[in-house]
């Protein structure tokens, strides 16, 4: 009787555990830019770091949350792959927020040219280019 208690305790911790694991890898729609007026300021206002194909534009929000926004140039031919270029990047951004620059707002842009077809890949881009964005921020940090 004891064993079976136990062995449904244990089976009740690890579901709880799994689920608790899949809600942390959630992308939740407050994390994403979803109205032009959001877009549009981070355009106007937010500093450009260009990439291989790509730019991240980068605009400080207040909070310690970023946000992300994808812009994909109709220059690249054909609505499904836009699409799938923009499924891709916003997994990169739920798998690897720590990638990305922390407490911003930013605009994905991309342009013709691009050509990461794994998150993985666009990982890897992102992380050059974040950390001049840091470093930038950290040395505004310093002067003031």
């Amino acid at each position: 009787m004891q064993v079976v208690l136990l062995s449904a305790l244990v089976e009740q911790r690890v579901v709880r555990d799994f689920q608790h694991k899949l809600n942390n890898q959630r992308l939740l729609k407050a994390s994403l830019l979803r109205k032009g007026w959001e877009f549009e300021e981070v355009y106007s206002k937010g500093k450009r770091l260009h990439g291989n194909g790509f730019t991240l534009i980068c605009l400080s929000n207040g909070t310690s949350l970023s946000r992300l926004g994808i812009s994909v140039h109709r220059k690249i031919r054909g609505a499904v792959k836009r699409n799938r270029i923009k499924r891709i990047i916003r997994e990169s951004f739920r798998l690897e927020r720590k990638q990305y620059p922390q407490g911003v707002d930013i605009v994905f842009a991309v342009r013709h040219g691009f050509s990461c077809k794994h998150p993985d890949d666009i990982c890897r881009a992102v992380e050059g280019v974040a950390a001049r964005f840091t470093c930038d921020q950290s040395r505004r940090n310093e002067d003031k």
